[in-house]
Order: structure tokens, then C-alpha cells, then sequence
């Protein structure tokens, strides 16, 4: 008989991540082909997992490195864009007190919007969080990212195109999954503050786009709703 697995073991973070992990590889690939397409080789690629270590922003590098932008308009951009993990780490943070400085460091390093999401839910059902699950989901996701954009890279050159292959839409597909699994831990009388936070994510978008780019707006939209549905919170 197989030994169980213990709650808020290293095994069991990778167990949860499971789920997750076609995402990271299809947009990983689709992030290795996209660096090839702007001239990078699969080391550069590589590399530029393992040190910016986020979709979006992987994404954004390459388009501006194709349109020649400076080093500096890169660095604001890809700041601006990543800007949402001050507020995850900030979400995270209360429940790893008791552990130490380096190991929070360790997780808020490691932490996606997709780990997050995977642990909202385990929050949302009022589970504790520990640092070994949280480290085995994190790192899982890790390796899994860096070895996917290294095999996009590899192969970039056979998939000029992502978007024939729908791999332009899989960030999409996972965020939507995480959503609506996390809707179903959520108590009813919390379904409509959720979808006034969602009006009011789309108003803002929408009204910032006239005065900012749409990335930007975004990254300003989630911060204002988010303020607003931690305020109104009850």
C-alpha cells in the first residue's frame, strides 16, 4: 500500500501543481519560440526564463527587442508589468511568519499568478499553507517553465507562428480554469461582491486604455480593483 502523502508536504506542492503544468509548458514553448523569433538563441532564451521567470513579461522583452527599444524601456516595461507580485507576496506573506526571512524570500522569488492561484484556493477553503507545499509547488513550475522555453526555443524555428497551434491563448485557458475552480470554494454570498470586482476590473481597463497603453492599463486596473475588493471585503 503507497505511503500517503502528507497535507503540506514538498510532494504534495508538486502534486497540486500538476494541474498547471500544461499551461507552463504551452506558453513556455510558445515563450522559446517568440525569443527565437526576436533573434535571441536557446541559451538567451533560456537564460531569460530562468531570470525573468515570467510569461507576460518574456513576451513584452521580445517584442520590444524586435522594434529596438533601449535597455532602459525594457527594464520600466517588464518592472511595470510585474508589478502584480508586490501585491501577491503581500497576500502570501501573513500565512509564512513563522517561518524564516530566507525561506519567504525563497517562495516570494518563485511565486506566478498560477501558484498563487493554486494557493487562493487552498486559502479559500481555510486550509493552512506551509512553506514545504508552497516550495513544491513553486519549484515544479520553475523547472517546468525554464524546460519548456528552452524546448520552444529549440524548436522555434519549425513554429514560426504560435498562434496556428493556439498556444497564443493557453495563458488564457489557465487563468479561466483557476478562476472558475476557485469559484467553486467560494461561498454564494461572496458571488456577487465578486462580480462587481469583475465590472469594475472591465470599466477600468476600458477607461484607462484611452489615456495609457493597455498593459499599463492593466497593471493599474488590477491594482485599483484589488485596493477596492481588499476595502470592501467582508
Amino acid at each position: 500500500m503507497p505511503e500517503q502523502v502528507s497535507e503540506g508536504s514538498f510532494l504534495q506542492g508538486i502534486k497540486d501543481c500538476i494541474p498547471t503544468l500544461l499551461g507552463y509548458i504551452s506558453i513556455g514553448i510558445a515563450a522559446g519560440v517568440a525569443g527565437i523569433a526576436a533573434n535571441l538563441n536557446v541559451l538567451e532564451v533560456t537564460l531569460l526564463a530562468v531570470f525573468v521567470y515570467a510569461g507576460a513579461a518574456q513576451f513584452i522583452i521580445c517584442a520590444m527587442l524586435l522594434t529596438n527599444s533601449t535597455t532602459l524601456a525594457i527594464i520600466v516595461t517588464t518592472f511595470i508589468v510585474n508589478f502584480r507580485h508586490f501585491l501577491l507576496g503581500a497576500t502570501l506573506a501573513p500565512h509564512f511568519q513563522k517561518d524564516s526571512m530566507l525561506k519567504n524570500i525563497g517562495i516570494s522569488l518563485l511565486v506566478t499568478d498560477e501558484s498563487f492561484g493554486v494557493a487562493a484556493m487552498k486559502l479559500a477553503k481555510k486550509e493552512p499553507m506551509y512553506a514545504a507545499w508552497m516550495n513544491g509547488l513553486n519549484i515544479t513550475a520553475y523547472v517546468v517553465w525554464i524546460a519548456s522555453c528552452a524546448l520552444g526555443g529549440m524548436v522555434g524555428k519549425l513554429i514560426p507562428n504560435p498562434a496556428l497551434f493556439g498556444l497564443d491563448f493557453a495563458l488564457t485557458a489557465m487563468f479561466v480554469a483557476l478562476f472558475v475552480f476557485q469559484l467553486q470554494s467560494v461561498p454564494k454570498s461572496k458571488l456577487r461582491h465578486i462580480a462587481f470586482l469583475i465590472l469594475y476590473m472591465l470599466i477600468f481597463m476600458i477607461g484607462l486604455s484611452f489615456v495609457v497603453s493597455s498593459n499599463v492599463a492593466v497593471v493599474l486596473s488590477t491594482l485599483i480593483v484589488a485596493t477596492i475588493g481588499v476595502v470592501t471585503d467582508r
